[in-house]
């Protein structure tokens, strides 16, 4: 099967590794996922992924109760290094190979991240997760997803979302005429506030032009679907907004 993007970038949220739960880590779903990211890489896509760590840990969360909040984050990091830890437990006992890479170092149990490194991991075929965020608090894990993506120079961000199939006019559980995008420009969503993803990170893939592609984790072959140019979710790129027709 033909591949529209070689290499990509999955940003994956914590939430989500939990499933209905809302917390911890539900390992049906992370074997789901790991299922996905599979059929990807045997297409011979290089593949790379940031996930979150909201499951275990919400940083800003704990900081708005008085906590300290580089101290915050830095829990929120190390929750992030539990779920690729679970992820790429998922992924090996399907025989995908694997490397957890760490913005903050811990040899025992992941390798620290190099940027050369992670590329040459790519290229041999193995899935790389990158965990700890960007290493540095006050950053979330989507500023390290943009920031990772640019480093690596991916031809798509994929943004798989939780519960929710693209980009909406406005909150479509709120508002039922509600308009989902096929198309947006970055500097669109960033005007009109549509909380893609951070500000800071949609700036920066702005000023890059990198696309990302927004759409449903739900949909088990949507990665799949993604990488082989399907038309899935919405397409945040250079050029005019063009809403999806009504079904």
């Amino acid at each position: 099967m033909a591949v529209t993007y070689g290499r990509v970038l999955v940003k994956l949220s914590g939430e989500a590794m939990a499933g209905e739960a809302q917390f911890g880590i539900d390992p049906g779903i992370v074997g789901r996922l790991a299922r996905q990211i599979g059929r990807t890489t045997e297409l011979g896509v290089q593949t790379a992924i940031v996930i979150g760590g909201g499951n275990i840990w919400r940083g800003l969360a704990a900081s708005s109760r008085g906590m300290d909040r580089a101290t915050a984050d830095y829990m929120g990091m190390v929750a992030t290094v539990l779920n690729a830890l679970a992820l790429q437990d998922a992924l090996e006992k399907r025989d995908v190979q694997t490397r957890v890479m760490t913005a903050i170092e811990m040899h025992e149990v992941a390798e620290p991240y190099i940027r050369r490194r992670a590329i040459r991991h790519m290229e041999k075929g193995r899935a790389v997760i990158l965990a700890a965020g960007t290493g540095n608090p006050y950053f979330t894990t989507d500023t390290a997803a943009a920031l990772r993506a640019l480093e690596l120079n991916v031809d798509v961000l994929l943004m798989a979302k939780n519960g929710v199939d693209g980009i909406y006019s406005d909150d479509p559980k709120r508002n039922p005429d509600a308009r989902r995008y096929d198309q947006i420009g970055h500097q669109e969503v960033i005007e009109r506030n549509l909380r893609v993803m951070d500000t800071p990170a949609l700036a920066l893939l702005r000023d890059h032009n990198l696309p990302i592609l927004v759409f449903n984790m739900a949909d088990e072959a949507a990665i799949e679907a993604a990488c082989t140019g399907k038309h899935i979710g919405t397409l945040v790129t250079a050029g005019d907004a063009v809403f999806a027709e009504a079904s």
